[in-house]
């Protein structure tokens, strides 16, 4: 599907003339807030109010915001109710976040032009800081425009706390019961937003996250928990090897195994469809299917490589260039060679992929982890052959997304809603992959190849800078690769060396895109898990090499950015960096810059054996600083931090991706190894204040521990670890 037949579609969605809609000056976008009124004029004969967005107040005093952002446990439904709180001056008891959809009006990504909604990028709370800020006191000068005309006080009168109105003279009343009222007031001209002076709930840590009780009592639920009446369960056996297709199938010995209902070839497999998960897998296993693999992937890892390292000594498309880093480096008196060595990498979420397809009525309704909602409602809208507004959407919390739920062709959506139609729309179909099925299905962290020379001088300042890539681009051939990649340059395969803010005077940087078939997607962090790697950890050598300290070295190459200084400056200052390291601690410094937030880590290792460094290591501490502009939820943040530290640290630890003649080596956690939580140090987390609007906290966590213990180690053993995981050169 071509992005502008995409957005002719969701063009459609128009707010009708009798939404609650007001215009925001400051982000270009319509806010409606649902009363029990509104709803009522619809019942009343006016146009049909087809999607509720923002808030909704219920005559229980229930405050329902819907997010346009989707949590997957990064906490952006915690960040938004704090958001509308601080505005509304609701009591946190009151409050339930859902996820909405459905209409890009309300709900378009502010970060992306907000042409389309879509969780990513880290950028949920930059999207939303004005946008339900300015909804939660829309809302509450609403309940208080009510209160005064039906209490026949002034407006300034009544004050507004822990979800009650209230007045001087007594009179008092919750929103759920002053809701209807404020469903019929006009919506106001201009509403003013707090000062950050009178913020009592933003940057508060009193506040415990709204699902935290539900997920720790096993309450929460997601979609493998949905259950509807008559729902049948369906498996799908895919291709084994990437780019094969279905040649035959013999049904026969599927549908004799108990429980099964049907099987059906969709696009991508053939599904087996049964009573149950464990008969649906089951008559899997006994199906018996032809493939035609004629145009599959069948390199394995290691003629991919080979490739990839012949490439990176040819030239590339030109990512970036600052001066004559090549006469540069000729002259030089010192040249640093290095090539490094990235392998694929899972998405290994917790709760594997999954989706729910049921036809009620004229509706189709699809129950899954929208993280791309918009797409997924036209592509399903064109399966079922209905128009975009004939699809309900309903979000669910997910086990772990990690970019994985953000897929562009519509992956386990098309799946649920192609054997829902294949077996006539007769029962809601759910499609479940196994972890084997998730682990070997494709849409992995690119493999990538870095070549670098820098040219030194006999001080050892940096002369020039030279730096090949090469890997598969994420964006070509996706319907953003129009918008998203210039000259043939994907800004996922180069961002964090393409836009390094180290001063170095002769810059060169190339990139070739690599032709695999085999499926790749954005990765917690996208292509900064590979480029801070190699940026951090050249930065470091060239300290070593010319004698000069780490953080005085990135001191100087960062004078004119203040910002990064100070996230610099507080994490050694944190961290004691000049001090004496404790003995046998050994200590590693890493900065780097990802979705407009910067984080330095510090990282204190400790060899197993320090005779033998091949016997492993441990990291005991990370010392991070952020700064992620204004921080709405200082504890989040921290978790986030944390988060992020431990995924990146068991990525370039543990894990790798392996292909053997094209098909995948690893299928579960036993042989793909995620960090275990003995391995996971302590973490301190420092926030830099800020008064700039929030940015991304989800993923600039993770680029930045991997350099910071390669540092390290590198300051224990001299050696630069150059081809991940640590595992294959490293005892860990």
């Amino acid at each position: 599907m071509k992005i502008t037949n995409l957005t002719q579609q969701l063009s459609r969605f128009r707010p009708s003339r009798r939404q609650f809609l007001v215009g925001a000056a400051a982000t270009g976008v319509g806010f409606k807030l649902a009363f029990p009124a509104r709803k009522a004029l619809a019942a009343e004969g006016a146009d049909p109010d087809p999607f509720d967005a923002y808030i909704q107040i219920a005559p229980d005093n229930t405050v329902t915001i819907l997010s346009a952002h989707m949590d997957m446990g990064q906490g952006c439904y915690h960040g938004i109710a704090t958001l509308v709180a601080e505005e509304l001056e609701a009591d946190w008891s009151q409050l339930v976040v859902e996820g909405g959809a459905g209409n890009t009006k309300y709900y378009g990504n502010l970060a992306w032009g907000g042409v389309a909604q879509g969780t990513g990028g880290s950028s949920a709370m930059f999207s939303s800081f004005d946008r339900y800020r300015r909804a939660g006191a829309i809302t509450r000068t609403m309940l208080v425009n009510a209160a005064a005309e039906s209490w026949d006080v002034p407006a300034a009168e009544i004050v507004v706390d822990k979800g009650t109105l209230s007045h001087a003279s007594g009179k008092q009343a919750t929103f759920g019961e002053m809701a209807e009222a404020a469903g019929k007031q006009p919506l106001p001209a201009e509403v003013a937003l707090k000062p950050r002076s009178e913020w009592k709930v933003i940057g508060s840590e009193t506040f415990r996250r709204l699902d935290s009780n539900l997920k720790s009592t096993g309450r929460q639920n997601f979609t493998i928990d949905v259950k509807l009446p008559g729902m049948l369960t369906a498996v799908v056996a895919h291709p084994p090897l990437f780019g094969a297709k279905v040649k035959s199938f013999d049904a026969a010995p599927a549908k004799a195994v108990k429980g099964v209902v049907d099987v059906v070839q969709i696009s991508r497999g053939v599904a087996v469809v049964a009573e149950n998960t464990w008969a649906a897998m089951q008559g899997r296993n006994a199906l018996a299917v032809e493939w035609d693999d004629s145009a599959a992937e069948k390199r394995g890892s290691a003629e991919l490589l080979a490739e990839y390292k012949a490439a990176a000594d040819k030239p590339g498309l030109v990512a970036a260039h600052t001066g004559d880093a090549a006469a540069a480096i000729a002259g030089a008196a010192k040249v640093i060679e290095a090539t490094y060595e990235f392998p694929y990498l899972a998405h290994a979420g917790l709760e594997p992929l999954d989706a729910v397809a049921q036809m009620n009525g004229d509706t189709l309704e699809i129950w899954g982890g929208h993280q791309m909602p918009d797409l997924y409602q036209a592509i399903t809208a064109g399966i079922a052959g209905l128009t975009p507004d004939k699809v309900k959407l309903h979000v669910m919390k997910t086990g772990g997304g990690f970019g994985r739920r953000a897929v562009i062709d519509g992956d386990i959506m098309v799946e649920a809603v192609e054997t829902a139609k294949a077996i006539g729309w007769k029962a809601p179909v759910k499609v479940l992959w196994t972890r084997e099925d998730d682990m070997t299905g494709g849409r992995y962290r690119p493999l990538f190849v870095h070549k670098v020379k820098v040219g030194l001088d006999e001080a050892g300042d940096i002369l020039g800078w030279d730096h090949r890539m090469v890997g598969q681009a994420i964006l070509i051939g996706t319907p953003f690769e129009s918008f998203a990649v210039k000259d043939g340059i994907d800004g996922t395969s180069v961002e964090g060396v393409n836009d390094t803010k180290y001063a170095i005077p002769a810059f060169h940087a190339e990139v070739t895109n690599a032709q695999v078939g085999v499926p790749v997607l954005w990765w917690r962090s996208v292509g900064h898990t590979h480029t801070a790697y190699v940026m951090e950890t050249m930065i470091d050598e060239v300290a070593r090499t010319g004698g000069k300290d780490p953080v005085e070295l990135r001191r100087a190459l960062l004078k004119d950015h203040p910002r990064h200084l100070a996230v610099l400056d507080l994490a050694a200052a944190k961290a004691r960096w000049g001090e004496p390291v404790p003995e046998g601690l050994h200590r590693g410094v890493a900065l780097h810059e990802s979705f407009g937030t910067v984080v330095a880590e510090i990282a204190d290792i400790r060899l197993e054996d320090p005779a033998n460094p091949a016997a492993g290591f441990r990291v005991v501490k990370v010392v991070c600083a952020v700064d992620c502009g204004t921080a709405i939820n200082p504890d989040q943040i921290r978790a986030q931090m944390e988060g992020g530290i431990g995924f990146g640290l068991g990525s370039v630890l543990h894990e790798e991706l392996t292909l053997t003649a094209g098909m995948v080596d690893q299928s579960n956690y036993d042989a793909y190894l995620p960090l275990r939580i003995e391995e996971m140090p302590v973490v301190e987390t420092h926030i830099v204040p800020s008064e700039n609007p929030p940015s991304g906290v989800g993923e600039p966590g993770v680029p930045v521990i991997g350099p910071a213990v390669a540092n390290a180690l590198a300051t224990a053993t001299g050696k630069t670890v150059r081809v991940l995981p640590f595992a294959k050169g490293v005892g860990v």
